[in-house]
This record gives C-alpha cells, structure tokens and sequence, in this order.
C-alpha cells in the first residue's frame, strides 16, 4: 500500500490534481472558521454550548450541509441549497417534458440544466438566509434583548438591527454558498474527485476530532474531569460496532445484483462481431442517500410544529397541552417507538421513490435492444422491462432494509450506551454513507490515473 501512495506523489499530473483539491478543501475550512460580522462570538458560543430546541435541529440538518449551522459563519447555509435545487430539477426532469427533453440532448442539456440550476440556488440561498437570519440570529432572551447579536449593530433608539445590517448578513451567506458552489466546480475540473461530495464529507470528518474528544471525556480513562460513566469495556464495544457498521456499509454499497445479458451476433464483412455474455449491474442501495436525508428532514416538521403548539398558553394540565407535548417528545429525535417506526416506513417510501425515478426499466429495456443484445429467456421489450422492474422491486426492499437499519443505530447506540448523538452519528445514519461512498469514488477516480499509466489501482493485488 505504501508503494502505491509513494507512485501517486510521483505522477505529476494526479499529485497537482490532489494538492489543488487539498487546498480548496483548505479555504472551506478556513471560511468555516469565519462568524457572521454582526454576531458576537462569546455569545453565539454560550448559547451553542447549551443547545436544545432550534440548535438542536441545525446540528441534525448540518450532517449533510457541509456545515455548522448552529454556528453563525459566512458558509452558514454550506452547500445544501445548491443540492436542494439539483434534487428539484432532478425531480423535474422526470415529469417536466422540457426539462426531460434537454436531459436528452447531452452535453449541451446538461450546461443548461446546470445553469438553471445555479439560478435557482441563488433564489434558495436568499430565501433561506433570510429566514435562518430571522430565526435564529435575531433570537431574543426573555428581556427583549438579541441574544447573538453585537450591540454596535442594534439601534439603540427602537432597539432592532439596523436593515442595512441585516440585508448585508443575507447576502454575505448566500455570497458564501455560491463560493462554495464554484469550489466544488473547481475541484470538478481541475481536482479529483466529485467536489460537491467532497465539502460534505469534509465537513462530517470535521466533527470526528470533537466527538472523540467528547467520548473519551466522558470515559473512566479522562483524567481532566476524573472520570465518566464509560468503561473500557464500553469504549471496546463501541469500537467494534464502529468497525463492524462500516464494513456492513461497505459491502451493501457496492453490493450488486448482476443480471445476465447475451449481445447478439452480426456479420461485418466476413468478421463475426458480438455474441459474448456480460452484465447488467443493479446496485443494491440504488437509491443512495436520499432517502434518509428526505426521511430525517421530514420528520423534523412535526416535532417543530408540535413543541410550537405545546409552548402556546395553554391552561395548565389541559388536555391539549398534554397532547401536543406528548406529541412533540414522541417526534423529538430518539423519542422511541413512534419515531422509530415513523423513520423507517418513510426511508422504505422515499426507496422505492427515488429508485423508480433514477431507474426506468423501460429505457433500460429500449437501450438494451437498440444495442442488440438481450436478458437470456426474456423477450426484447416490454417482457424485459417487466422482469427488471421486479428485480429491481426485490433489490430495493433489501436495500431500504438496510438502509433503516443504519438510520436508526445512532439513535440506538445513544439511548443504550448513554452516549451523545454527535458521537452515536458517526456509527450510521446519512453521515457515514456519504463518507464512504465518497471515499470508494475518490479511489475509483485515482485508480483511473493509475490503470492509465499501466500501475495497479490502491485496491488491487500487485
């Protein structure tokens, strides 16, 4: 392995290639570092230190933003509205007949499909910083006064923020999204790897060093604060379970369903060309991602609106104050079985979902004839179609299985082992599957270069 990390350095086209990325990945870290210039940083850390309500739900959303959203910096906002709007045209693009037409025309499609795209994420960005502004930044104690914000930014005759602050807080987010934006673009066409991608996982990998600092703090081995409640046996466990959780994620990731295809023969001349066997992969998760960050960021809403509804004045002990308190700890991350199950009957829909809009069997079974070559027992067509849309049906059960599963481990190993959710993320959920199929694709892109220049690829026997 190391002599193929010491051939990587040595060709110098890929090691520019990963310098380049390496110091893009630099600046987003370093503009990450970079609060707001109309918050004040002792306050906006006190009140990021006690957490709960809307902190709480920022943090949740901020594993696949890039980002920290409770901490009020110029790339507030990461990358996700540039992701929301691809997620919508993609959308889009399967029951928009335009927008399918471009997606059919190519090279030239996709640029205009990026550049709407871009349009879009710029609308986001503004209706969404506007709001996070609002919300959060402007948050008030219970005299009145702006707990975040510094005081040379507030009038002190009516006691609001100046406009002209505000307005220069929604821009200069939304400024910093679309930086992002073109970093990722930049490490597109220039880097290696997918850019996008790659912020995210950077940002998932940032959070790594503070909540192993945090579990050991909280292990018996922590000399600074005499000890915790975690054993060794504990820290062991939680080791193993990490190890295991990994390699679970790993082999259903590049999991496969391979269907076999037989090319038909055709006479060129007096050469014979074709007839061999290959196949068709379908991959087991099929769908990524998406499903738990559409299952996660949905069940958000409920738990927002009922702790909203159970905060109004409601006479004491009144059968509607029970309720939607009930409610609001039943929806609450953890909140047991209603949220356990809530969780995985949304992750199976959005599976099937986002599969039957990413994968058409019918255009597979169009491709697959106008290529010449068919599934053996199967005719060209619609008996084709029909018996990939029941594979597919199979696979993607399998798939949202598992998928479930990961979702709900972090949520398990906290309540269990008494750990916090930041330290129990990093055994499932959206974060860990972004960052190892992040990971496989960086390596499949560097074994590229390397099989180019005749070198084994980073996982393969020399």
């Amino acid at each position: 392995m190391w002599e193929k990390i010491r051939v990587v350095w040595q060709i110098p086209e890929l090691r520019n290639k990963i310098l380049l990325t390496l110091a893009l990945l630099g600046v987003y870290r370093l503009g990450f570092q970079v609060p707001l210039h109309i918050v004040d940083s002792e306050k906006m850390a006190a009140i990021t230190e006690q957490g709960g309500g809307l902190t709480d739900v920022l943090n949740q959303v901020a594993v696949f933003s890039a980002t920290q959203l409770s901490n009020v910096t110029i790339f507030g906002l990461g990358i996700m509205p540039y992701i929301s709007a691809s997620i919508i045209f993609q959308l889009l693009g399967s029951v928009y007949p335009p927008l399918e037409r471009l997606q059919k025309e190519g090279e030239a499609g996709r640029k205009k499909i990026n550049e709407y795209t871009r349009y879009a994420t710029v609308l986001i960005c503004l209706i969404q910083s506007w709001i996070y502004v609002n919300a959060y930044v402007l948050q008030k104690d219970t005299t009145g006064a702006y707990t975040m914000l510094s005081s040379a930014f507030v009038n002190p005759d009516t006691g609001n923020i100046y406009f002209s602050s505000k307005l220069i807080g929604v821009l200069t987010m939304t400024a910093g999204t679309i930086f992002l934006m073109w970093v990722g673009e930049q490490i597109d066409e220039f880097g290696i790897g997918n850019g996008i991608s790659l912020l995210i996982m950077a940002g998932i990998l940032a959070r790594m060093p503070g909540a192993f600092g945090e579990l050991i703090a909280k292990s018996e081995v922590s000399i600074s604060s005499g000890g915790g409640n975690l054993g060794i046996e504990q820290l062991l466990l939680l080791a193993l379970m990490f190890f295991g959780v990994v390699v679970g994620v790993v082999y259903i990731t590049l999991g496969q369903r391979r269907i076999p295809m037989q090319s038909a023969k055709h006479i060129r001349g007096r050469r014979v060309m074709g007839g061999g066997k290959n196949f068709l992969p379908l991959k087991v998760n099929q769908a990524g991602v998406m499903p738990i960050i559409f299952a996660s960021s949905l069940l958000m809403l409920p738990a927002l609106l009922f702790g909203w509804l159970a905060g109004l004045n409601w006479d004491q002990g009144s059968f509607w104050g029970r309720l939607f308190t009930g409610a609001a700890d039943a929806f609450a991350r953890g909140g047991g079985f209603v949220y356990a199950i809530s969780y995985v009957a949304l992750i199976y829909f959005f599976c099937f979902f986002w599969t039957a809009i990413t994968f058409n069997p019918k255009d597979v079974s169009e491709n697959l004839k106008n290529y010449g070559s068919f599934i053996p027992g199967y005719r060209p067509g619609k008996r084709t179609a029909d018996y990939l849309e029941k594979v597919m049906v199979r696979i993607t059960y399998v798939g949202a299985g598992f998928l479930a599963l990961v979702a709900i481990i972090p949520t398990m190993i906290s309540s269990s082992l008494g750990v916090s959710f930041t330290v129990a993320s990093f055994y499932g959920g959206t974060g860990l599957l972004i960052a190892v199929s992040v990971a496989f694709d960086l390596v499949q892109k560097i074994d590229s270069h390397l099989v180019m220049r005749n070198y084994t690829g980073l996982l393969e026997k020399s």
